[in-house]
């Protein structure tokens, strides 16, 4: 084996850092990399080939893997979330078979991912990708997944994207510490699936109520059936938790005509059922028979 000295110019932050790196040439196994990742998962890169993904990763089993994420500086922690989180049952449903990703490839070439660090093996050049969920939320319910993914691909499979100002985060909501404690009592009269973006009377409580537009935007789209925990989001999952229902920390962010707009903040209900634990706060539209909102007192 012949051992040949490089120097490369890694990016890190607004500089760059010069190292010299130990180039294992022509290994009948694999010799590892560690381009442009002197930061964990810092340069953004977009999904081009759905085709080149490694569907069965075994992340845990793979030296060159381990030995890349080593190279790279990745913390232990970092190595053991990747172990975890490229699982390909983490997978939503728009990547979790050869038809669903060929219908999706435009939306997967749009999600949000990094390099966290390329490697290779005798059978080309490979690349880990950190797909992060926070990052991702406003993708189609196809390609929202549960949690952050990890993903192991060909590097023929990714292209590096010109860094960008990033968008703001997700709107958190409107802030619900001050307002009116709720009881759902009827948890089957919730209306699932429907529209506040339609309902100029919502709109207009909402808006009077000081809500800025994108907490607006944030309460049409997490009030949604899709966009709730996924033991609630389908109806034949939720029927049989609607006693579940009734035990979320609940409160009332407003009322119009006859109906009552909910908020379940992630804050509260931390110790939720399995299935039913919001990762972010999500709303529900009630008739407002179903819900008892606890009367505020005014001040005098």
């Amino acid at each position: 084996m012949r051992i040949v000295p490089q120097e490369v110019l890694l990016p890190f932050g607004m500089f760059c850092v010069r190292r010299t790196m130990i180039v294992r040439s022509l290994s009948p196994l694999f010799l590892f990399l560690t381009l442009g990742s002197a930061s964990f998962g810092q340069d953004p890169v977009r999904l081009t080939d759905v085709t080149a993904l490694v569907l069965r990763p075994e992340a845990g089993q793979d030296k060159g893997l381990m030995a890349g994420l080593q190279a790279a500086g990745v913390s232990t922690e970092q190595v053991e979330r990747i172990r975890n989180l490229s699982d390909p049952g983490l997978w939503p449903s728009g990547l979790a078979s050869d038809s669903a990703r060929q219908a999706n490839r435009s939306g997967i070439g749009n999600m949000v991912a990094y390099r966290v660090c390329d490697y290779a093996t005798d059978e080309g050049l490979m690349t880990v990708v950190h797909v992060p969920m926070a990052e991702n939320y406003q993708m189609n319910e196809e390609l929202r997944a549960r949690t952050d993914l990890y993903l192991i691909t060909r590097a023929s499979g990714v292209e590096t994207v010109e860094r960008t100002i990033p968008p703001p985060p997700p709107s958190k909501g409107p802030a619900w510490q001050r307002m009116p404690k709720a009881t759902i009592l009827k948890a089957d009269e919730v209306y699932a699936t429907y529209d506040l973006a339609k309902d100029p009377e919502a709109l207009a409580m909402m808006e009077k109520k000081g809500f800025s537009r994108p907490e607006i935007e944030a309460v049409i789209f997490r009030s949604h059936e899709r966009n709730w925990p996924e033991g609630i989001a389908r109806f034949d999952d939720r029927y049989p938790r609607l006693s579940d229902l009734k035990r979320y920390k609940a409160f009332a962010a407003g009322t119009w005509a006859d109906k009552v707009l909910v908020v379940i903040p992630q804050a509260a209900n931390k110790r939720a059922k399995e299935g039913m634990r919001p990762y972010l706060d999500f709303y529900m539209v009630f008739k407002s028979s179903a819900v008892a909102v606890k009367k505020v007192k005014q001040k005098r």
